[in-house]
């Protein structure tokens, strides 16, 4: 049995969110599955060790209508899938693009969400149509295999101690409107430092450069080691080492979910109910005077009314403190 999905939403946090369903199509067919994902999803770093993924083939279709499987290239791309023979297919998405794409390709079986589906809860809509096809319940909280080694690598370079709390600090985000204010992360960080001496892993990258400075020239910076210079799969076993994860809604919220940790959430400029619902181990906190349902993409001014006190109160109850 040959399976291909189809995930064509670019970022870490969207893979993450699917591979509850993706593991779950591999498991009811006992056989690993073949994925379409775009490179931005760094797929080839994330599930390096995981045994349910066959092969990766990479999209490459972008803003600008130039990538190799834009335009005509959608025919290139429909023999390169034709290639490998597939039985079955599921697409999460309501496209027709893709659902000629796999007619194109010579798949028999298709699976996708009604086509023309405007309005899109990704995990509601994913859910329903795996438990459809599946006939079993599934569930939706994601896992990433990482082999134990790398670990224990990693637990002895960067001296990770649990006589520390050490915390993943997601203090980046896909835009400047999804981040929280640096000078809140860094107070909460210091109140939490004052219950129990904490380490705190910078989750970003290089053009977020000003936002790791201010940390680390703050009264907390000597407790701080930035992922600027790692790649995704680098941070992955450091991830693994921590206690958990205290940010913005991004993909290192996703990845330290998968991995385990307990997360608190910041959602001012994105969908609660997509975003922070999914897994029992997400803990969300939200701006004063919104309702989960409110919290969607453009509330400018939501992160106005998000307070030290509640992020630090939220990171007390699941650290135990």
């Amino acid at each position: 049995m040959k399976v291909l999905v189809i995930q064509q939403r670019p970022g870490i946090g969207d893979l993450v969110i699917f591979l509850a369903f993706i593991k779950k199509i591999a498991s009811k067919f006992n056989s690993s599955v073949s994925i379409l994902v775009k490179v931005n999803s760094k797929a080839g770093e994330i599930l390096k060790n995981d045994k349910d993924i066959d092969q990766i083939i990479y999209l490459d279709r972008n803003a600008n209508k130039k990538g190799s499987h834009d335009g005509l290239g959608f025919f290139r791309l429909a023999g390169e899938i034709r290639k490998h023979r597939f039985d079955k297919v599921f697409i999460f998405n309501s496209s027709l693009r893709y659902r000629l794409l796999t007619k194109f390709a010579g798949i028999k079986e298709i699976h996708q969400y009604p086509l023309g589906r405007k309005k899109d809860n990704i995990i509601n809509s994913a859910k329903e149509l795996t438990e459809k096809v599946l006939g079993e319940k599934v569930s939706t909280q994601p896992t990433i295999d990482i082999e134990q080694n790398l670990v224990d690598a990693a637990k002895t370079k960067y001296n990770i101690s649990k006589d520390n709390i050490n915390i993943v600090l997601g203090i980046s985000a896909s835009g400047k409107d999804k981040i929280w204010f640096i000078d809140r992360f860094i107070s909460t960080c210091e109140k939490l430092n004052k219950l129990k001496p904490c380490k705190f892993y910078l989750a970003a990258g290089k053009n977020d450069k000003h936002l790791i400075d201010k940390v680390i020239n703050s009264p907390i910076g000597k407790n701080c080691i930035s992922f600027e210079n790692l790649t995704i799969g680098e941070t992955l076993p450091i991830i693994k080492n921590c206690d958990a994860y205290c940010g913005n809604d991004t993909g290192f919220l996703h990845l330290s979910c998968a991995l385990g940790l307990k997360c608190i959430a910041i959602f001012f400029n994105s969908p609660v109910l997509s975003y922070g619902t999914y897994a029992e181990n997400i803990t969300c906190v939200i701006p004063k005077g919104e309702t989960m349902k409110s919290t969607v993409h453009d509330l400018v001014l939501g992160r106005e009314r998000i307070s030290v006190e509640e992020v630090y109160n939220k990171a007390k109850q699941i650290l135990n403190l």
